[in-house]
């Protein structure tokens, strides 16, 4: 049986403070500066779909930092065309030795794809994809995915539980809330400010009623979108980070 979820659950779990949040969603290049992603890239290897229960279930501060870095990569790379600094950290996930996993393969090939790419063909194909002449190849909102239509009810449901978890967007901010970049953004803060109380019980609340149903669809549509190359690859990434989530998050411990 799934769990039930609710907005008084949400609101329980996520033990809100006075202190608000603003969801600034125009700055994604510091949210990546803030996840301390290294030359090295990041190590997922720690919650790599193969791991142990005991691995994937435990709740260290390194496996939280992953996560929170992951999530950050993914919303740097789709809220905007992306900085040069933000390919060149991308371009290191070359350079992580991989196996049969498919998390780690996304990563290498992922940073294989920015090593070969240059910053213009970029530029040009986040335009083709989310943006065109009218729209896009691909429409990145919840929205669109669960009902067909842009700011419907899903986008008035999650504006509820953000304001219970004290989180606001940036009022110099037009996209909705329900991006695809946002809500990685959301679940980065989450994940990386213990202080405010939001623990897996509260992530995985999140995750169930505002990623789990779409954000999968989305990563595999771009993964496998006839305009993209470089962003094939960020597709195939974010497939399988979702995928590992949605084990991470929905496994007992």
């Amino acid at each position: 049986m799934s769990k039930q979820i609710s907005n008084e659950a949400l609101e329980e779990t996520a033990n809100t403070s006075s202190k608000d949040t603003t969801l600034n969603m125009s700055l994604q290049t510091e949210t990546f500066k803030q996840n301390e992603i290294t030359d090295q890239g990041i190590d997922m290897s720690v919650v790599s779909s193969q791991g142990s229960s005991d691995d994937v279930a435990g709740n260290n501060s390194m496996e939280q930092q992953y996560r929170s870095a992951a999530y950050g990569v993914l919303s740097a790379l789709l809220r905007s065309v992306p900085s040069q600094e933000v390919i060149d950290h991308v371009s290191a996930f070359a350079e992580i030795a991989v196996d049969e996993d498919e998390m780690l393969l996304s990563m290498s090939m992922l940073g294989l794809t920015a090593n070969s790419s240059n910053s213009e063909a970029i530029n040009d194909e986040y335009h083709e994809l989310f943006i065109g002449l009218g729209r896009g190849e691909l429409v990145p909102y919840g929205s669109w995915y669960l009902t067909g239509f842009l700011m419907e009810k899903p986008l008035g449901v999650l504006r509820d539980d953000l304001k219970i978890l004290g989180i606001e967007r940036d009022e110099s901010v037009s996209e909705p809330e329900d991006h695809v970049a946002a809500l990685c953004e959301v679940m980065s803060l989450l994940i990386s400010d213990p202080s405010e109380g939001q623990d897996l019980e509260t992530q995985s609340i999140f995750f169930e009623k505002h990623i789990a149903p779409w954000m999968g669809r989305f990563f595999t549509d771009l993964s496998e979108s006839n305009s993209a190359t470089f962003y094939k690859a960020v597709g195939r990434f974010g497939a399988a980070f979702i995928k590992l989530e949605n084990k991470y998050l929905t496994m007992p411990v």
